[in-house]
């Protein structure tokens, strides 16, 4: 049992790129840890080489069955149990999510130690909307799937983010123009590393770029949120009201049908007056 850290699991966000954004108390966790759980022990042996670690590693990915997991959490009671993904922050399109749901369901201490995540290091970087976004994580390959799932998002308005890898960049950028519309969007690759590099333009223009030469490294996209909607025309507005007014006396009406469409309420109440006039 570790000396200085108490039993349970620690959730520890490694680098995404440069080795020193490794956060001390991140790289304690990893030196007093019992057991560390990572994605791949050739890439995790490198950060705990950084970190000065000499602990166990145990592979813990989305292959692994529930026996793995299972041990995992029985250690946690009397052990400290690291997880690490290849990098940034587990369980942000990472595995991890199981193992904190049965550490908690068998009671065991569950704690993060916060760092680096990509999808927040883009949307810093891109220069897009940022006060309400959605991680989509990487698209479908297939192009049914992935057309699918942003039809699920096309009208949400928010920026969206999503990891993508070099030989798929042109056909999701493309797949986004079509399904998203063509939306200022960019493009950020390697953040953190010697090469970061980050690329904005609207999506079509991103995609013609991906296609001419292919993007290495880790990418993430970011997509800003739809222009702003044409206003509701006043036969949309009468019906909303007439709706309403089925249920409501004209005061409420006016309010819920202004909340909704983001008109006036003093002219939808007067509007509202006028149709009930007509009943």
């Amino acid at each position: 049992m570790s000396a200085s850290l108490a039993p349970g699991l620690y959730i520890v966000a490694g680098p995404i790129g440069n080795l020193s954004d490794l956060s001390p108390r991140a790289a304690l966790v990893l030196r007093e840890a019992d057991v560390v759980a990572v994605e791949d022990t050739r890439v995790s042996a490198k950060l705990l080489r950084h970190a000065g670690s000499e602990r166990p590693m145990l592979p813990y990915h989305d292959h692994s069955d529930e026996r793995v997991r299972a041990r995992l959490v029985e250690r946690m009671a009397s052990q400290a149990v690291a997880l690490l993904s290849d990098a940034g922050t587990p369980l942000v399109s990472d595995p991890g999510y199981k193992l904190v749901r049965d550490a908690r369901a068998a009671g065991c201490m569950v704690t993060t130690v916060p760092g680096p995540c990509a999808a927040i290091a883009a949307i810093t970087l891109s220069g897009l909307p940022s006060d309400r976004f959605l991680f989509m994580g990487f698209l479908p390959a297939k192009a049914k799937a992935r057309g699918d799932a942003l039809a699920e998002v096309a009208t949400l308005r928010a920026t969206l983010i999503f990891y993508e890898s070099g030989p798929r960049c042109a056909d999701a950028l493309e797949a986004m123009a079509q399904g998203l519309g063509n939306r200022p969007a960019a493009l950020c690759r390697e953040i953190s590393k010697a090469y970061e590099q980050v690329l904005t333009g609207t999506l079509t223009e991103l995609a013609a770029a991906a296609r001419e030469k292919e993007p290495r490294g880790e990418i993430v996209i970011v997509v800003g949120p739809p222009g702003e909607a044409p206003p509701p025309s006043e036969d949309e507005t009468d019906a909303a009201l007439r709706a309403a007014l089925e249920r409501l006396p004209a005061g409420q009406a006016a309010g819920e049908v202004a909340r909704a469409l983001g008109l006036d309420r003093k002219a939808l109440y007067a509007r509202a007056m006028a149709l009930k006039g007509k009943v």
